[in-house]
């Protein structure tokens, strides 16, 4: 028997190893992602208007997830995605919008893309962030 999918965001991104230094950890790794995903989601396209997004929905995010140190600043975000390994990140981030498509069970799903520009790792020589919008008109839902 396989277990059910769930759509939660924490659930999925929870395994991504955290790449800050223990005493500089303010703020849960699940809870940063929650919060840029839902924002990004609902338009916000750089790391200020993420923090905005956030003050904005303070109190449900703090009801939510029990978040004891507010809102991350947007140097908090932006260091954390900085930090972060984009491949781990892809492969959760993949899991996550599958088991969203299998919990819709078939069901037509609008997409919308856009890339966030001047996002590139001058480190690593990685490529701008692709981001991809998902809605599930049924369960009025969207994906990702």
């Amino acid at each position: 028997m396989t277990a059910k999918p769930t759509p939660s965001i924490i659930h999925y991104f929870s395994s991504i190893k955290d790449p800050r230094v223990n005493r500089q950890k303010k703020h849960r790794l699940p809870d940063i992602f929650f919060i840029s995903i839902c924002a990004i989601i609902c338009g916000a396209d750089n790391w200020v208007a993420v923090e905005a997004f956030g003050l904005a929905k303070e109190e449900w995010f703090t009801q939510l997830l029990g978040s004891e140190h507010g809102i991350p600043s947007h140097n908090t975000f932006g260091a954390v995605c900085e930090a972060l390994d984009a491949d781990q990140f892809s492969v959760c981030f993949s899991r996550w919008v599958a088991d969203l498509a299998n919990i819709t069970e078939g069901e037509v799903i609008a997409i919308d893309g856009k890339c966030l520009r001047r996002r590139i790792d001058k480190a690593s020589k990685k490529a701008v962030i692709h981001m991809v919008s998902a809605w599930a008109q049924q369960n009025n839902l969207v994906l990702g």
